[in-house]
Parts: structure tokens; sequence; C-alpha cells
């Protein structure tokens, strides 16, 4: 049964043994992850330097499931624009938020902006 959808920023944060990865540890092997979240965290990764055989190496020992950006995710993504705009969320944020409201589970995420969203998720920070 899948625990959490891991952000970007939390996928990140375990990869890279950044502060917080310890709050993404419970979940290595039960969490889901939108394949748009996926993409952001590999761009990153690429951004750093690793080549494509390293950011697929980095990722997998987060076993996560990743979910498809399939027509039903991308319109459910959309929909969190009017609510997020204010906050400047990105796409890859909403794709996260849209995939944690459709399966009913909490999202997690280093990104603090997102303390006064309303969207009907249940946000958990992996840093204070």
């Amino acid at each position: 049964m899948n625990s959490v959808v891991l952000d970007a920023s939390a996928i990140l944060a375990y990869v890279a043994g950044e502060p917080g990865a310890e709050h993404v540890q419970p979940h290595i092997g039960n969490a889901l992850a939108s394949a748009v979240n996926l993409a952001e965290a590999g761009t990153r990764l690429s951004d750093r330097g690793l080549n494509q055989p390293e950011v697929r190496r980095a990722l997998s020992v987060l076993d996560l499931n990743i979910v498809s950006f399939d027509e039903d995710m991308a319109y459910s993504t959309a929909a969190m624009r009017s609510a997020t705009r204010s906050k400047g969320l990105s796409l890859g944020d909403r794709a996260c938020l849209a995939l944690a409201k459709g399966r009913g589970l909490p999202a997690l995420t280093a990104d603090r902006l997102w303390a006064k969203l309303e969207v009907g998720v249940e946000i958990l920070f992996i840093r204070e």
C-alpha cells in the first residue's frame, strides 16, 4: 500500500542526502510519484552534472511507483491552477498535488510555499 506522493523536492533531498532526507526514508519502496516529478528530479540531477545512467541509478534507490501523466492527470493538474496561482506553483508541483488528491494520499515536499494551500490534500513537510 502506498504511503505518500513525493514531490521532486523530496526526491532530490533524499537522493542528495540533504536536510529532510530522514523524513523521506520511511517511505522508500512505498511512495508514488508522478512521471512529471520524476522528469523534474532527473532534470535537476542532470543540471548537477550527472549523466543519464547516473540519474537512473540515483533515482532507482527510491523504488518509486511512477504514475503516468495521462489525460485525466492532465485535467486534474490544470484544475489546480486557480487554487495555486498566487503561490507560484509549477506544473510539477500541481501534478504532485493532483496525484495525491486523486489517490487520497498526503504529498511530501520541501516546499514551504505549500503550507497555505487549500486544495484538499494533506501536505507533509520534510523540513521545518
